[in-house]
């Protein structure tokens, strides 16, 4: 049997985050509109970027999925008819759904839309992926509470042509398949609708019923406890097994991450699965030590490896990120022997920088000077989105990223 090559799935919260997830190697994005999707934290796209971004993302031969996966109340249902039939007008490659009624409109008034049903619908087992797909969706993202032994069960048992798309990487919903109303309770603010406060991530205290005045932490620590907050997924290290098991599009989470999120975690897992190709899609086949290392220059939480090995613990000590790396400039160009770099955060010569170019392996240099538009020397790049020339003996590819260590710093 042909091993397939899954796709690589990126998020995209803005332009800038779309423009870094084509550049670094995603086969597709997921987006939204400004309405009906279930990240509004994020910028989000109108009208009219929501067709620029289709034509950038099919300039570069690739597909964008559109988000309408809330779940829907009566006045959301009237809204979408309209909705449906401007992204089925712009060459829209897919919606991403979580309701049977909206499907029905789907179909109705976006034609040419695939249809992708979401996380939040629960798709825990292979009947319902089945009539899912007899129904008309092309594709089914699997519930997160899935293991890989049960994903490998509904490959075997439902239909070929049906995709299966699965969470690869990122933050992780502590409830199930991401249907929350912690956060309609505490704040109003209704996670379903992409609105969610996060309260999963707060700290939180007991209190004895007869003794209101004397709160207790959970564990004999400090810092109390993160009841509900749950380790980020890393799977990087497993893109050959997640292939094997007959997944078909892996899928990156973070719309609400920076655009440095998206690019290094798009290299990663495009530099991975090209890995499992060359390999001959080896059920062996690991990626190098860089690639994996890849996933601790971005700000995360603890890693885990979610559902995937069985039940995951869930982490009670930090509530916050771990950030060691930022970017310290963006490269727009090279022209007689020096990068011409838009400044992202503060620098300084000498510094040693971590360049991650678009296909390519890391590598560090350490520039003696840096120079201002005048070519005249400074002591820092210190003013946000500055034009900073640095020397080197050969161009890199436009979005190239110069990082630091912070702890180098």
């Amino acid at each position: 049997m042909q091993r397939m090559i899954p796709e690589v799935l990126s998020p995209a919260g803005d332009m800038e985050r779309l423009e870094a997830a084509l550049r670094f190697g995603a086969d597709a994005v997921y987006l939204s509109g400004i309405d009906f999707g279930m990240r509004a934290a994020c910028a989000n796209f109108d009208r009219e970027a929501l067709a620029e971004a289709a034509k950038k993302t099919h300039n570069c031969g690739k597909k964008m999925y559109v988000t309408c996966n809330i779940l829907p109340r009566n006045k959301d249902i009237d809204l979408l008819p309209e909705y449906f039939t401007y992204l089925d007008s712009i060459g829209v490659d897919a919606l991403i759904i979580s309701d049977i009624g909206t499907m029905e409109l789907a179909k109705q008034y976006a034609p040419h839309c695939a249809l992708h049903i979401s996380t939040q619908f629960g798709v825990v087992n292979h009947a319902t992926a089945s009539a899912l797909y007899h129904m008309g969706a092309k594709r089914v993202v699997l519930a997160r509470e899935l293991s890989m032994d049960e994903i490998r069960e509904i490959r075997a048992k439902t239909p070929p042509e049906l995709e299966l798309e699965a969470f690869v990487h990122g933050a992780i919903c502590m409830s199930y398949s991401g249907r929350c109303v912690i956060s309609n309770y505490l704040t109003d603010r209704d996670a379903n609708h992409g609105e969610c406060s996060q309260p999963c991530r707060w700290k939180y205290t007991i209190v004895e019923e007869t003794r209101p005045d004397l709160p207790m932490t959970l564990e004999q620590d400090e810092s109390g406890s993160y009841l509900f907050n749950s380790n980020d997924m890393n799977m990087i290290a497993h893109v050959a097994e997640l292939a094997q098991a007959g997944i078909s599009s892996f899928k990156i989470e973070g719309r609400a991450k920076t655009f440095y999120y998206t690019a290094v975690t798009a290299n990663a897992y495009r530099q991975a699965v090209d890995g499992y190709a060359a390999s001959g899609c080896s059920a062996d086949y690991v990626p190098e030590a860089w690639i994996i290392e890849e996933m601790n220059k971005i700000s995360h939480r603890p890693y885990g490896t979610g559902f995937y090995y069985g039940m995951p613990a869930q982490h009670l000590k930090q509530g916050g990120y771990i950030r060691a790396y930022e970017v310290a400039a963006v490269v727009d160009g090279w022209e007689a022997g020096y990068l011409l770099t838009t400044q992202r955060n503060r620098f300084f010569p000498n510094a040693l920088l971590d360049v991650l170019e678009p296909g390519g392996k890391p590598f560090t240099f350490t520039p003696e000077v840096l120079l201002d538009e005048e070519k005249q020397p400074i002591s820092s790049a210190n003013h946000p989105m500055m034009r900073v020339l640095i020397p080197f003996d050969k161009p890199l590819k436009k979005g190239s990223l110069l990082r630091f260590n912070k702890q180098t710093q």
